[in-house]
């Protein structure tokens, strides 16, 4: 009970700490309350994946796998490929992860960027059919928190993104079209078709104050998230509000037009990061090296 106590003591000064440096336009890291932390995205670290990604946003880090194989279509989508998106939380990215069974939280965390990818139609899915009705390609996107210092839906998001946008598939030629038998060519790779890049980006509100991309110490106090995904042509493809808190009409008009104006920027450091960034083994020299461990 004492320890409970203290945590509840030191959470509510916390919180007049950070709601008093939000009335002056601060914030605990120095950024400015619609300021986005650093990016860093390196590509295809896991050498046994169709497609992965290393993403940094600031101190959290997430690492995303796509595998690829091949499967039945869903009945009522005879001639659209499938993908599923899977979060595992372990302690290595948080104390306050436990390992066991799915927790709500990264089941929420799947299906808010499963949604963003989804209605933004990322996938070209009917180019992702072998024999339509018979065999399609099955795309098994997980995500690897290693660190956690908040907002881990956009460093998700921006992940998966960049996971599928460094997707290979190999070459998958049809040997008996009415038995469904295909012979699968690895030497053979084309890239995954892509339609749009939608970007997903999140708010909390803290107080009175509303504030992009949080760190961990402002997700403890926040009282509210909203997170929203845009395609390409700065089309709102989907919407999450999240925690018991509520939003005020004008909260949510500053956080579409905040994220409608910064969206393109990130899309842009997305794709000229995994142009010019280490990919492959360099990846891993990258991660175990002094600099990324500080």
């Amino acid at each position: 009970m004492a320890t409970e106590l203290k945590k509840e003591i030191v959470a509510k000064i916390q919180k007049t700490s950070i709601e008093n440096m939000l009335a002056h336009g601060k914030r605990l890291d120095g950024r400015g309350l619609f300021e986005y932390r650093p990016i860093k995205i390196y590509a295809n670290p896991i050498e046994k994946a169709e497609g992965s990604a290393m993403v940094m946003l600031g101190n959290t880090k997430v690492i995303v796998g796509v595998k690829a194989s091949l499967a039945e279509p869903f009945r009522d989508l005879p001639n659209m490929g499938i993908f599923v998106i899977y979060a595992e939380l372990t302690p290595i990215a948080s104390p306050f992860f436990e390992l066991g069974p799915p927790t709500d939280y990264s089941i929420e965390l799947a299906r808010v960027v499963d949604r963003a990818i989804r209605s933004a139609e990322m996938i070209d899915l009917e180019k992702l059919a072998v024999i339509p009705g018979k065999k399609v390609w099955m795309l098994n996107i997980d995500v690897y928190p290693i660190d956690d210092d908040g907002n881990l839906i956009d460093a998700t998001a921006i992940g998966v993104v960049a996971a599928l946008l460094s997707t290979e598939l190999p070459k998958a030629e049809i040997v008996d079209e009415e038995k469904g038998e295909i012979e699968i060519i690895k030497e053979e790779k084309t890239p995954l078709p892509i339609k749009d890049i939608p970007v997903v980006m999140t708010f909390s509100k803290i107080g009175e104050h509303l504030i992009l991309d949080p760190i961990s110490l402002e997700e403890n106090v926040a009282n509210s998230r909203f997170t929203i995904s845009l395609t390409q042509d700065n089309k709102i493809c989907s919407i999450q509000k999240g925690e018991s808190g509520g939003f005020k009409l004008e909260d949510i008009k500053l956080a579409i037009d905040v994220s409608t104006k910064k969206a393109n920027k990130i899309r842009n450091e997305i794709t000229q990061q995994l142009a010019k960034n280490p990919r492959g083994e360099e990846v891993w020299k990258i991660i175990f090296s002094d600099n990324y461990l500080k």
